[in-house]
């Protein structure tokens, strides 16, 4: 099997995508020989913050060879699901992908790919196609899905198609970075924030301890502060994060109550799933308390004030994301709880050392808000302390 990956930006708001190249047998025809190939295609997610359900219902991917092809144009081939299928996306986590189907395609290069998402319909209809169940509720909300509910939700995507050869595209949907609170109005809106990667074979299977299992603890794979793959341990402490490009990554353990663990120099390497540890030398976190980082964002001209906001620490020569939130879109007021010890680190080696306190890190954080492609950053790490929020505001442009 060979595999071919490159890496953009996309100028689209809200919507990021890593390009995909063939994957399948057959001769290389760099994606412009005759024939046709065939795309499949898959859903995922990484984990969702503050939400005990997030769905969504597929009715079908399209694609087409031209970036700016319009819902009317010819040309679009389509991966058709039999029925719109509801899906939690908080149930594909730890390697777990839902199957949306597979179509034959002309050989050649496609460059705009779109998820089509059911309509809410009038409101009378139960379930609800595309809804959230926020963390301690018993009723599904709905979410606000304008642009998905009609021509799709749009990628821009690099996708070879070589003739005899399938293409494995992964769509991994990410539900905490997706959904916005639209100010005191109820509504709570999908600004899907989605990567198109290889359905990669390789990646990183682990143990957390059984204290650390529970609603807010993730664990994920980053390069220089930026989550490549991340997920929730299952109840037994198991975690998988796969699909992922080998590489070297930074594995970062984080727990509500708990220093942040860092485990430096992570390997992966092609179609392989490298074991971290084992359930009897199991990850631990040791307690810590938690301080606030709060503030504002403001727009100039007055616009969405949905900004993503990331908590970054420096831990020995690496840095990390330790948590990271939206705005909200009406008010600009954002919130994160962050541990104030000292977070924990080791380098990778077998068997992994012990981690040590990097005690210079204690509490400091550089704040970093992205929004409409531009990031702004604190110029020094702030101190977060048990005492008192942090406040800092962000201003755009």
């Amino acid at each position: 099997m060979k595999l071919w990956t490159r890496h953009f930006r996309i100028a689209a708001v809200a919507v990021a995508a890593t390009i995909i190249g063939a994957c399948g047998g057959g001769s290389d025809s760099g994606g412009t020989g005759a024939g046709s190939g065939t795309l499949r295609v898959a859903l995922t997610d990484a984990p969702a913050c503050g939400y005990d359900h997030v769905y969504v219902t597929v009715d079908r991917v399209r694609v087409h060879q031209s970036s700016t092809a319009t819902d009317a144009d010819a040309g679009w081939a389509e991966v058709v699901l039999p029925t719109p299928r509801r899906i939690d996306l908080l149930s594909l986590t730890n390697g777990v992908l839902d199957e949306l189907g597979q179509t034959p395609l002309p050989a050649g290069r496609y460059t705009q790919l779109r998820l089509v998402l059911a309509p809410n319909g009038n409101g009378n209809a139960t379930p609800i196609a595309n809804a959230i169940r926020l963390t301690g509720d018993t009723q599904d909300t709905p979410l606000v899905t304008p642009s998905g509910q009609q021509s799709g939700l749009k990628m821009n995507v690099n996708i070879d198609v070589a003739a005899n050869q399938m293409v494995d595209a992964v769509l991994d949907f990410d539900a905490c970075k997706s959904i916005v609170r639209a100010g005191n109005s109820g509504r709570w809106l999908l600004k899907p924030v989605i990567r198109v990667i290889p359905r990669y074979i390789s990646g990183v299977l682990g143990h957390v301890d059984l204290s650390l299992v529970g609603p807010g603890t993730t664990v994920s794979l980053q390069q220089a502060g930026v989550v490549v793959r991340s997920t929730v341990p299952d109840a037994t402490g198991r975690f998988l994060l796969q699909p992922v490009a080998p590489g070297t990554y930074d594995l970062v353990l984080s727990a509500p109550g708990r220093t942040t663990t860092v485990i430096t120099g992570v390997p992966v390497t092609a179609d392989t799933v490298l074991s971290l540890n084992t359930a009897a030398a199991a990850l631990v976190s040791a307690p810590s308390p938690n301080g606030v980082a709060s503030g504002s964002i403001t727009v100039t001209p007055a616009g969405p004030l949905d900004a993503n906001v990331r908590a970054l620490q420096a831990v020995g020569a690496a840095t990390v994301e330790v948590a990271s939130t939206l705005a909200d879109e009406g008010t600009g007021l954002y919130s994160l709880t962050l541990p104030t010890a000292a977070p924990l680190m080791t380098s990778y080696a077998v068997p992994l050392p012990p981690a040590t306190p990097a005690s210079a890190s204690a509490g400091r954080y550089t704040l970093q808000a992205t929004l409409g492609g531009v990031t702004k950053a604190t110029a020094a790490p702030v101190a977060v302390s048990a005492s008192a929020p942090v406040v800092t505001g962000f201003s755009f442009p």
